[in-house]
């Protein structure tokens, strides 16, 4: 079976926006992993504008699935890793202020680095993922770094799938082969929702894992939405 991450970010946004700590994030932490969910994802950015590297640390503790952390290898983030010591790091190539990822990593030309940072986490007991399009000289390149796992980024995949064109599955069908075959474990992530989810799930071969959260979070809203009103209604009687 293929496991749920679910990336709170959004979570965290929502309580930025007002203040305080509604809706509590551990809260919503800890209800996932009752509801089923097998593991929470947080993407934090220097700018701490969702996620703050103070909610890494609270949630060190909430945890009990699996927990990733994800974001670009700088200083501050391999520090805040190396401290939470989480299940699993997704390093992703994001650029400073972007609003989402949107791009995977250069596995050629940034070999070296990304080389070193993996065997740093590893040296800690933490398994690693790097951000990849599917791309085949993307995924060859990964395996030369030493990582545990790739992500396929899926935005790609989401866009045609909305478009009706299943043939965008492709790609990732391709990547996930060779992942396989260099004994890569395979994660994906990005645009995934209720929508394509199994469609994804049902092509990619080995795919061990898919964290999603702003679909996820934006379907919770609707599909719970009709509950909370009648809650409401029924209080006001």
């Amino acid at each position: 079976m293929t496991k749920l991450s679910v990336n709170i970010n959004k979570i965290a946004t929502l309580r930025n926006a007002r203040g305080g700590n509604v809706p509590d994030l551990l809260k919503v932490a800890t209800d996932i992993q009752k509801f089923g969910g097998q593991g929470i994802t947080i993407h934090p950015r220097p700018d701490e504008r969702h996620i703050r590297y103070q909610d890494a640390r609270d949630l060190k503790a909430i945890v009990h699935t699996e927990y990733n952390i994800e974001g670009n290898p700088q200083h501050n983030f391999i520090d805040l890793v190396l401290e939470c010591k989480p299940t699993q790091v997704t390093l992703v190539p994001d650029a400073i202020g972007a609003i989402t990822s949107s791009a995977g990593w250069d596995t050629i030309k940034n070999q070296d680095y990304l080389t070193e940072v993996i065997q740093e986490f590893q040296r800690n007991g933490i398994r690693t993922s790097i951000f990849v399009d599917p791309i085949l000289e993307m995924i060859e390149g990964a395996k030369k770094t030493g990582t545990d796992r790739i992500e396929l980024y899926t935005e790609a995949f989401a866009h045609e799938y909305a478009l009706g064109n299943k043939n965008g599955i492709d790609p990732y069908v391709k990547a996930a082969e060779l992942a396989n075959k260099l004994d890569l474990g395979i994660n994906a992530g990005h645009d995934l929702s209720l929508d394509n989810i199994q469609f994804f799930k049902q092509n990619i071969p080995g795919l061990l894992e898919v964290s999603i959260g702003h679909a996820l979070i934006s379907e919770a809203i609707y599909l719970g939405l009709d509950n909370v009103v009648n809650m409401y209604l029924n209080k006001l009687k």
